[in-house]
């Protein structure tokens, strides 16, 4: 017998806790982050109890009577622990589906989380999606180096790290954003795409002081002059460059190619996965192409997000799997 109850704000220090050692988690569902805005969603998270222990958990939020995976998180999903054996994760959906039903919530999108970031194997949605004849809504395409696989680096990355090399470029990493958001990421994303970072300076500000060790900054100065710099959200397999974002200089300089072979040739060299996020518009239907030709010149190749759709009415297909 499975328990659902809504998340409330006495439940942190337990869904805290719960993320911090499950196999499928980042920083991202801790509620410190995922609470920077929650004044912009609906918050519908569940935790999930069998015998009066937790054994899951599902980061989400309410929008026009449709649960979501968290809307502002990039990834989600149901999260468990590495001791969650198959038929408990398929009775926990059923009763998330049923959960739903009961509060006449007729859809459900969830969001996978990408392989590369569990930290063991956490394939058991891809088959309940099959089984509940889910839709896939929208996929997007990132960029990802194994760092222990022999990287063939294009002749253009090369050439751009050795204008860096020959420019003297210096790489410092910081502890302060307002330079780079406000010099460099900010202007440039006005100017080329009329838009403005997901994170707000305040925001992104508040989420390093909650998560110093996960929340990097990286800046590419010629002489002293701020040229170039990536925000890196740091996870326990994958370094992932959140932010990149160069001055009008970046190509006859080489900044960013510069900053980001040292990056994965040596400050994240441990790490399993350095992520360079997704080159998808316009909902997962276009591509674009500089941004992946670019990424790709690393030796970087496809990690796919998805989101699915699910009706709650199908939850009656769990109930039959077993023979």
């Amino acid at each position: 017998m499975i328990e659902v109850r809504k998340y409330s704000p006495e439940d942190k220090e337990l869904w805290n806790g719960f993320i911090s050692t499950a196999k499928n988690a980042t920083f991202l569902f801790n509620r410190n982050f995922m609470d920077y805005h929650n004044d912009r969603f609906e918050d519908f998270s569940l935790l999930f109890f069998n015998k009066g222990k937790l054994v899951a958990v599902l980061p989400a939020n309410l929008n026009e009577n449709i649960v979501h995976s968290h809307q502002g998180l990039t990834y989600g999903g149901l999260v468990i622990q590495a001791k969650t054996k198959f038929e408990e994760y398929v009775l926990i959906f059923e009763y998330l589906l049923k959960y739903l039903i009961e509060h006449k919530i007729e859809q459900l999108y969830l969001k996978e989380l990408p392989e590369i970031y569990a930290s063991n194997p956490s394939r058991e949605f891809e088959y309940i999606q099959f089984l509940l004849d889910a839709e896939t809504t929208r996929v997007d395409i990132s960029s990802t180096i194994k760092t222990e696989s022999c990287i063939t680096i294009s002749s253009n990355r090369m050439e751009g790290y050795k204008r860096g090399v020959k420019f003297g470029l210096k790489i410092v990493e910081v502890k302060e954003l307002d330079s780079f958001w406000n010099e460099i990421l900010i202007p440039n994303l006005k100017e080329k795409h009329n838009t403005s970072p997901i994170h707000s300076l305040s925001e992104i500000k508040l989420l390093k002081e909650y998560f110093p060790e996960n929340i990097r900054q990286f800046n590419v100065y010629d002489m002293d002059k701020l040229v170039a710099g990536t925000t890196v959200f740091v996870t326990n397999k994958v370094a992932h460059s959140q932010y990149i974002s160069g001055n009008e200089d970046k190509s006859k300089l080489g900044s960013l190619d510069f900053l980001h072979h040292y990056l994965i040739s040596e400050v994240f060299k441990d790490k399993t996965f350095f992520d360079f996020g997704i080159s998808t518009e316009n909902q997962g239907k276009s591509v674009n192409k500089g941004l992946l030709f670019w990424k790709e010149g690393f030796g970087a190749r496809a990690t796919t997000y998805k989101t699915f759709r699910i009706e709650t009415k199908n939850y009656k297909k769990l109930s039959q799997v077993f023979i």
